[in-house]
């Protein structure tokens, strides 16, 4: 893997996903136990912010600095992006300068067109069609929960969003039958539903897509949620709160699923929105695990790209 981009999910096949999770296991453990790691001493990587970020800032800068690297903010006012250079130039000149270049964009389309002009590896931490950071981290979570994937089921319930996309590609490259609930008109897009099929078939699952919560978590393992408003997307509010006030992930819901479901979210979450205080912060949830992953499976992302995989 070293020297390729991470723009989706589907740019992994099922066995590079599986040697990223057990490096991030070992790297996990291993810094529990206190051992350091100077994997990247040298290394610098430069993170673009077109949109701000609590998780994806910390986690990628905190585990450059646990693997002996250096990690630089870039907002839009740091760049000279913000006065019209463009995404190529921008690319062309950071790979003179850093190792590799992890990006928090708003279109998917500028994503493809750093990696197109960038001579290192460009990740992408979150576009308004994928986030595989963050499906890479449910996926590593998943496993230590239930000492497994193939087999499992997960539920998504709500928006059809770039973490559904990016979760269902996963789910269906490890053998996960995914079950997503979403209402009319805000499924998932077509074409990735097909590929994401598709690829199930080859593992063994299955992709499923309906608009009944209750019909999506039965022998549920996972019930997986989002906020029903992201960024970029505030002028729907008031429309998409009457839209998905039937797809709260509530008490009465999870007890549908099995009794050792497990509920999670990707953060930052509206309480008393798509999730409750009671689910949020109750037995069944694996929120702040699955945000405490965010940066151990980054950081075996960053060695698979940046050194390749031991």
């Amino acid at each position: 893997m070293k020297g390729r981009n991470l723009l989706a999910i589907h740019d992994l096949s099922a066995g590079e996903i599986e040697s990223i999770l057990n490096l991030a296991e070992q790297l996990k453990r291993e810094t529990k136990e206190g051992k350091t790691h100077e994997i990247l001493h040298g290394k610098t990587l430069g993170m673009i912010f077109a949109k701000p970020s609590t998780r994806t800032r910390v986690s990628f800068e905190t585990g450059m600095t646990q693997l002996g690297g250096h990690a630089i903010y870039l907002g839009m006012n740091d760049l000279q992006l913000g006065r019209g250079e463009t995404i190529a130039d921008t690319a062309r000149t950071l790979s003179r300068y850093v190792d590799a270049i992890m990006a928090r964009l708003f279109k998917h389309h500028d994503a493809e067109e750093l990696a197109k002009y960038s001579s290192v590896p460009v990740i992408n931490g979150l576009t308004d069609l994928h986030h595989p950071c963050q499906a890479l981290a449910d996926l590593m979570t998943i496993r230590e929960k239930f000492g497994k994937l193939k087999g499992l089921n997960v539920a998504w319930i709500g928006d059809g969003n770039n973490v559904c996309v990016s979760l269902m590609e996963g789910c269906s490259l490890m053998g996960v039958n995914f079950h997503a609930a979403c209402p009319s008109g805000y499924e998932p897009p077509a074409e990735i539903v097909n590929w994401s099929k598709n690829s199930a078939t080859k593992s063994g699952s299955f992709v499923e897509i309906q608009n009944d919560p209750e019909k999506a978590v039965k022998n549920a393992d996972v019930i997986y949620t989002d906020v029903w408003v992201s960024m970029g997307q505030e002028e729907e509010t008031k429309k998409r709160m009457e839209i998905f006030k039937k797809y709260q992930v509530n008490s009465n819901l999870v007890k549908k699923a099995k009794p050792t479901a497990i509920v999670m979210h990707c953060l930052p979450a509206h309480r008393g929105q798509e999730i409750t205080d009671e689910v949020i912060d109750g037995p069944h949830s694996a929120v702040w695990d699955q945000a405490e992953n965010r940066m151990h499976v980054q950081k075996a992302l960053l060695v698979a790209l940046i050194k390749g995989l031991p």
